[in-house]
C-alpha cells in the first residue's frame, strides 16, 4: 500500500464545511429496495496502534496491514453491519504508538478492506492528538466514506449526523456513542466529544426514539482498564440506558473482555443484549487477559408486530504477535480455527487466553453461548 494524500482544496472545504462526506449519513445496501426480514450487526473491540504494530507494517514505500485481518476478514463481511472501536487517531506524521496514538493512513484503509462498515471515535484517546488529530482522523473517516461516530469537528456537524441512523434492508438502526473521558486533554473549540453525562446522553435518546428505530445501540467506553468484572458505575449506568429505552449496550476500554448478559423485558418480552467489554480486537498488547477479545454478532428480526433480537452469539480471537510467530505482521485468528502453523509458544498463549476468558464466561454470562464461524 502506498500513503494516502489528499489535495488541499479538500482540506480547505473540510475546515469550512465540516467532514467532505457529511452527507454519508445512511448505509444503505443493493437489496435496499427489498424489505429483509433479517439483518446481523456484528461488533468488535479496541482496533489499536501500538508502536510495535507501526514497525511490523512498515515497508521500504510505506505500511502493509493486508495480513493482520486476512483470516478473519470473511466473517466481517459476511455481516449486514460491522462495528468497531477506533481507539487511534489519524494525526499525520509522526506516527507513534502508546501512549498517544497516531497511526497510518493505510491502517484505516485496512481496517475498511477488511469489510468494516462503522467506526467508533468516542474512546480516551480520540484527543492524543488534539484539535489537528481529532479533525484529520474526522477527515481521513470521510474521505474513505465510512460512517462514524463519537467526535465532530463542531456542535452544528453533531447536530446534523447525531445520533447517527443506518437504513438497511428495511431496518433502522441508530448507534449512540460516549466515552468516560480522554485522558486529562480537554477538548478545544469548536470541537466535540460525546461524554458520558446523563443530562446529555438523556437529550440524545429523546432524540434516538424520534427517529422511530428498530433498535437503538449504545457503544460505551467505560469501566476499569485489565478488570475482568463490571463495576457499580458500568452496571448502574447500564441499568439507567435501558431504562431510558435503549435496546442494546456494546462496551469497550477495559482492553479484557468482560461477561455478556441476554435480559428478558418483564412487561415486553424483548431481549436486551449488554456486552460490558468486547476487550481488544487486534493490539500489541501482551498482559494475561489482553492479547484477544470477542466477535459479538446480534440478529435482529423485524415481523409485522415488531423488531426483536433473534438471535445473539459470540466468538473469541486472538492476535498472533510477531514476537511468537516469528511472522512479519500481527495476525488476528479465530480461537476456534484450527492454525497448524502456529509455533509452540504461540499456540500456548492463545490457549491461556481461551481457558481464561471460558472460564469467566461459564461463570458470568447470561444467556448466550459462543458460535463457530463457517
Amino acid at each position: 500500500m502506498r500513503t494516502i494524500f489528499f489535495p488541499l482544496s479538500i482540506l480547505l472545504l473540510s475546515c469550512f464545511f465540516g467532514p467532505v462526506l457529511q452527507e454519508k449519513e445512511t448505509i444503505r445496501t443493493d437489496s435496499d429496495s427489498i424489505v429483509s426480514s433479517k439483518i446481523t450487526l456484528l461488533f468488535v473491540g479496541d482496533l489499536m496502534q501500538h508502536q510495535g504494530q507501526i514497525e511490523a507494517a512498515r515497508t521500504a514505500s510505506g505500511y502493509d496491514y493486508s495480513e493482520c485481518f486476512k483470516l478473519v476478514k470473511e466473517e466481517i463481511s459476511k455481516a449486514d453491519v460491522a462495528i468497531g472501536n477506533l481507539e487511534v487517531t489519524l494525526g499525520g506524521e509522526p506516527y507513534s504508538g502508546y501512549p498517544q496514538f497516531s497511526a497510518p493512513d493505510e491502517y484505516l484503509s485496512a481496517i475498511k478492506e477488511a469489510g468494516f462498515d462503522v467506526l467508533l471515535t468516542a474512546n480516551n484517546h480520540c484527543l492524543d492528538r488534539r484539535k489537528t488529530g481529532l479533525e484529520r482522523t474526522i477527515l481521513m473517516l470521510d474521505s474513505l466514506h465510512i460512517p462514524h461516530v463519537g467526535t465532530y469537528v463542531d456542535q452544528k456537524s453533531r447536530n446534523t449526523h447525531y445520533p447517527l441512523l443506518l437504513e438497511i434492508k428495511g431496518f433502522r438502526i441508530v448507534l449512540l456513542n460516549y466515552t468516560f473521558g480522554t485522558n486529562g486533554i480537554h477538548v478545544s473549540s469548536p470541537n466535540t466529544v460525546n461524554y458520558i453525562d446523563k443530562s446529555i446522553m438523556s437529550s440524545d435518546i429523546k432524540a434516538a426514539r424520534s427517529l422511530m428505530p428498530d433498535a437503538i445501540i449504545a457503544c460505551m467506553h467505560w469501566g476499569e482498564e485489565y478488570k475482568q468484572l463490571p463495576n457499580k458505575e458500568q452496571t448502574s449506568l447500564a441499568n439507567w440506558l435501558l431504562e431510558q429505552g435503549v435496546t442494546h449496550i456494546i462496551g469497550s476500554h477495559p482492553h479484557v473482555v468482560q461477561p455478556i448478559e441476554i435480559r428478558t423485558d418483564s412487561v415486553s418480552g424483548n431481549k436486551h443484549a449488554i456486552v460490558y467489554s468486547l476487550g481488544n480486537f487486534i493490539s500489541n498488547m501482551s498482559a494475561p487477559n489482553t492479547d484477544g477479545g470477542l466477535i459479538f454478532k446480534l440478529e435482529l428480526t423485524k415481523d409485522s408486530v415488531t423488531t426483536y433480537a433473534s438471535n445473539y452469539s459470540y466468538d473469541l480471537v486472538w492476535t498472533a504477535r510477531p514476537v511468537l510467530t516469528q511472522k512479519k505482521n500481527h495476525i488476528l485468528i479465530f480461537v476456534n480455527d484450527s492454525i497448524n502453523w502456529l509455533p509452540p509458544a504461540a499456540r500456548n498463549r492463545l490457549n491461556i487466553f481461551a481457558k481464561s476468558a471460558r472460564s469467566l464466561f461459564n461463570r458470568y454470562n447470561q444467556g448466550i453461548n459462543e458460535y463457530f464461524p463457517e
